[in-house]
C-alpha cells in the first residue's frame, strides 16, 4: 500500500488537504494502513517481533480507523455546516491524523541490520550530523537524554530546520507531528513501543534503537529538504 506523500514529510500538508477535501464535498478517500517494508521479526533483537506486530497491526491500525472516523464526523459537519460539531472533531482529526503521520514516517525510519540498518556512510547526513552535534555518538547521548526527559508518551525527532539550515533535537507530545522542521528520523516514545519487552528500562530501548535506524532513508529525506 502505497503512503502519502504529504504524510512522509509534514503533517501540515495531510491535514490541510483532509479539510480542504471535506470541505468542498468531494469524494473522500479513506486512509489505509501501509505495509512494513520488512518482517516483524526483522528488527530483533533491537525490537522484539511481538511488539512490531502489536504496533503496527493493532496500535497504528487504530490511528487510521480514528482518523477515517474523524473525517467522516468533520465533513458531515461541513455539509450540516454545524460548526460545533466541525470544532469538536478537530482534536479527534489531530491525534489520529498525527498518529498515522507519525507511525507511517516510523516505519521507514527502521530497517534491518542486514540491510544496513544503524550504518551512517557518508554523505550530506553524517555532514550535517558531525557539524551540529560533533559525531554520532554525541548526537545519539543528547537526543536520548531529550527523548527520556518526556513526561508521558510522545515523539523525539531530528529535524532539519528550513530557516537556517542547521539540524535539531525536537520533542512533540502524544501525537502531534512534527510541524516546524522537516522530519529526519523519529522515535516513537510511548509505553506501547517497547514495554513488553524493554519494561519500565526506556532507557535500553532509546540505545538499542539506533541500532535499526535507517539512515539512508534519512539521509535522502535530508537532501530533498535542502534542495527546496
Amino acid at each position: 500500500m502505497m503512503i502519502r506523500t504529504a504524510l512522509t514529510r509534514t503533517a501540515q500538508p495531510a491535514l490541510a488537504s483532509a479539510g480542504l477535501r471535506t470541505a468542498a464535498g468531494s469524494v473522500r478517500a479513506k486512509h489505509t494502513l501501509p505495509d512494513l517494508p520488512y518482517d516483524f521479526g526483522a528488527l530483533e533483537p533491537s525490537i522484539s517481533g511481538q511488539i512490531m506486530e502489536l504496533h503496527h497491526q493493532k496500535h497504528h491500525q487504530t490511528y487510521v480507523n480514528g482518523l477515517n472516523t474523524a473525517e467522516e464526523q468533520l465533513q458531515e459537519a461541513v455539509a450540516k455546516n454545524d460548526v460545533k460539531k466541525a470544532l469538536a472533531v478537530q482534536k479527534a482529526l489531530n491525534f489520529n491524523g498525527g498518529g498515522h503521520i507519525n507511525h507511517s514516517l516510523f516505519w521507514q525510519n527502521l530497517a534491518p541490520q542486514k540491510a544496513g540498518g544503524g550504518e551512517l556512510h557518508a554523505g550530506p547526513l553524517k555532514e550535517a550530523i558531525e557539524r551540529d552535534f560533533g559525531s554520532l555518538d554525541n548526537l545519539k547521548a543528547k537526543f536520548n537524554g531529550q527523548i527520556a526527559a518526556i513526561q508521558g508518551s510522545g515523539w523525539g525527532w531530528l529535524g532539519y530546520n528550513p530557516t537556517n539550515g542547521k539540524l535539531d533535537i525536537v520533542t512533540t507530545a502524544n501525537q502531534d507531528p512534527l510541524l516546524s522542521h522537516v522530519p529526519l528520523i523519529g522515535v516513537d516514545a510511548w509505553e506501547h513501543a517497547f514495554y513488553l519487552q524493554y519494561q519500565n528500562v526506556k532507557a535500553d530501548y532509546f540505545k538499542a534503537i539506533w541500532n535499526v535506524i535507517n539512515f539512508k532513508t534519512a539521509d535522502e529525506r535530508l537532501k530533498q529538504a535542502q534542495s527546496q
